[in-house]
């Protein structure tokens, strides 16, 4: 039975340090030398394309080698669950987490890597004010336990910005870069990332994002016509802001199923079928003739259109239509930009054929002569446009978080936020949502109105540092409080007006702490007491509740996967994700206790049957002696459980 203690990987975050090492390892291992890279060997492998100039073209700042190693440094902290300040604990799949977003983006790497949809952001605009976002790369845990009183041991205000540093630009480019690179690793290979910003900063997080993503993944630049002041008093008035939008991996991205906001009813766009003119002359269109048979539909019921050579088409031989189909055959001449659809149509019998994007295709002949190509609607039709348009303000969104009781200053609105989440986002796919700005927690609110809307079942995750905010009401000391108080008022407005089952929606509070796994500190002036304090590995104040999602963080499962309690011998023992991970974290195991214990375990697992390997964890010092520890892990390896940990 393998201890876990705090230096392991169960106790920390992805060491994506180590993950990249070994990545490059496996591709190119004549390139170490006892485990370290020999950069000249790599080089060589490499070839020309190193580049060794002196002078290149990027973006650099005062602090970004430290800021690029903030994102690489694990964090030893945890994610506490609240069960109490939830709603509908047992059934949500949402997430609200109060926490510094770098140590809680950290945290989700190994439990969200890869399986979040669409992240969208909306950081400090940086327009000279304060923003709490100062990173210490010593401790960051430490950090953030100091800056959630908002003083440090002096007394004063903890700020990374304030008017007096002269380094906006730097300060915000050293607070946003590390989140942007741990934001990355979350995405889907078809997943999406927005941030909203201004002219302040738009031109340094272009260069940012350009350098994390790749430039070859910018998808757009959504201008929104945020419908500002016009009476300020500024030499130009602004009425818009930016939604910078990068793909992971542009090429997995599908064409939005989505149609502008908009865009009129009576607009084509809604049309079942797509129709146009396929007479197209020009160089690359030099005229041919194709020849129409009897009974080639018409548009039309009844007519003649007599020869002419005076304008394209050029009608060959008179043209008489019947009934809506050629009572002749006839000869025309044009450049075609569907010369081959066309004679295959022809070829068809006039039956509708299938494009090579397998949409049926039809041909008819019009009153002018031309020829027209009819295909049908894709379902998924989609015409977004890079300039949004009439969805709300700021202050339509603030009156309505007053009739909640909530006071907060320029909100993004919900409809604003609903219609990125959906063109970027499926309602059948369980996408994943994450702001790790959320601020008021707009996002969070959309994402309820959009699966409201469409039936869909996406969920969402929302971050927020608990940032101290003056408010008369006792009930939101904290920007978080504030979140959390939004969003139960979205829950409890759309339950109230039947448009969706409470017991469907919710969210799981979680907190950002430092782990329950005790590190080893020992008291030089009581030494003896020191070890006897650091016999038992799990801090006094920790549940057994807090234990188990520590370790579904640090194992890489999600904090909303089924956890179901079974007593046997007398022992509290859970499954978790289907006995992907087995935990007893009872106080005292004994002797006659285990062959019981073992035996419960292993058929549970078995009922069960998980798809690879299973995790056993137990508590360490529930064990009398190494003996009963040593017995036990030897009838679950018996048993096929191999895997067997203490804490």
């Amino acid at each position: 039975m393998k201890e876990i203690t705090v230096e392991d990987s169960e106790t920390q975050s992805n060491d994506i340090v180590a993950e990249n090492v070994a990545h490059l390892k496996s591709l190119f291992p004549e390139a170490f030398t006892e485990d370290k890279i020999d950069f000249e060997v790599l080089k060589q492998i490499l070839g020309g394309t190193v580049d060794e100039r002196e002078e290149k073209y990027g973006l650099n700042w005062h602090g970004k080698r430290q800021a690029r190693q903030l994102a690489l440094t694990p964090s030893t902290g945890t994610l506490r669950p609240c069960p109490e300040e939830s709603v509908n604990w047992d059934s949500t799949q949402n997430l609200m987490i109060e926490g510094d977003n770098l140590e809680v983006l950290k945290l989700l790497q190994k439990s969200y890597a890869g399986k979040v949809k669409l992240i969208y952001i909306d950081p400090p605009y940086n327009t000279g004010k304060d923003f709490i976002y100062p990173d210490n790369y010593r401790d960051n845990i430490l950090n953030y336990l100091d800056l959630t009183s908002q003083v440090d041991n002096e007394n004063r205000r903890l700020s990374s910005n304030t008017e007096t540093s002269g380094r906006f630009h730097t300060d915000w480019m050293n607070m946003i870069y590390p989140r942007l690179k741990l934001a990355r690793n979350l995405l889907s290979n078809d997943g999406v990332m927005l941030v909203s910003v201004n002219d302040i900063e738009v031109v340094s997080l272009r260069l940012a994002l350009n350098e994390v993503f790749g430039e070859e993944n910018f998808l757009c630049q959504f201008i929104w016509n945020n419908e500002g002041n016009v009476d300020q008093q500024s030499k130009i008035k602004g009425v818009h802001e930016y939604i910078v939008a990068y793909a992971r991996r542009l090429e997995e991205i599908a064409r939005p199923s989505v149609i502008d906001l908009n865009i009129e009813e009576s607009s084509k766009l809604f049309n079942d079928e797509i129709e146009n003119s396929i007479t197209k002359n020009g160089p690359a269109n030099p005229p041919s003739k194709v020849t129409l048979p009897m009974g080639f539909p018409a548009d039309f019921q009844e007519g003649i259109i007599p020869k002419r050579t005076d304008q394209y088409p050029h009608i060959l031989d008179e043209i008489v239509v019947r009934h809506g189909k050629l009572k002749n055959t006839a000869t025309v001449e044009s450049g075609w930009s569907s010369k081959n659809l066309l004679e295959l149509f022809v070829a068809n019998g006039c039956i509708p054929i299938q494009d090579n994007s397998g949409k049926e295709t039809r041909f008819a002949l019009t009153k002018t002569g031309a020829i027209y190509g009819y295909k049908q609607r894709s379902e998924l039709q989609g015409h977004v446009l890079s300039v949004i348009r009439n969805v709300g303000t700021t202050k339509q969104n603030s009156g309505m978080l007053k009739r909640w009781g909530i006071t907060f200053s320029y909100p993004k609105p919900v409809l604003l936020l609903q219609y990125l989440a959906q063109i970027f986002t499926s309602p059948d796919s369980h996408d994943m949502v994450l702001d790790f700005f959320a601020g008021s927690g707009t996002m969070g609110h959309a994402v309820l109105k959009l699966n409201n809307l469409d039936g869909g079942h996406r969920r969402f995750g929302l971050v927020q540092f608990p940032e101290v905010v003056e408010d008369e009401s006792e009930e939101h000391k904290t920007l978080f409080d504030l979140c959390r108080k939004r969003i139960g008022c979205a829950i409890d407005e759309l339950s109230h007006h039947g448009r969706v089952k409470q017991s469907s929606v919710g969210f799981r509070v979680f907190k950002l702490d430092s782990s329950n796994i005790r590190s080893w500190e020992p008291d030089r002036d009581d030494l003896e007491g020191s070890l006897l304090q650091n016999v038992e590995h799990i801090k006094p104040d920790r549940s057994e509740v807090d234990i188990l999602y520590e370790l579904l963080l640090k194992l890489g499962l999600d904090l909303c996967v089924p956890i179901e309690t079974r007593t046997i011998a007398g022992k509290s023992v859970h499954s978790i994700g289907a006995s992907t991970l087995i935990v007893c974290l009872d106080e005292e195991i004994d002797e006659s206790d285990i062959e019981v214990l073992a035996h419960g375990i292993s058929e549970w697992h078995k009922e069960a049957a998980p798809a690879g390997d299973t995790t056993v964890v137990f508590r360490d010092s529930a064990f009398a002696d190494d003996i009963a520890k040593t017995n036990l892990t030897a009838i679950l390896e018996q048993r096929g459980l191999g895997n067997v940990r203490s804490l």
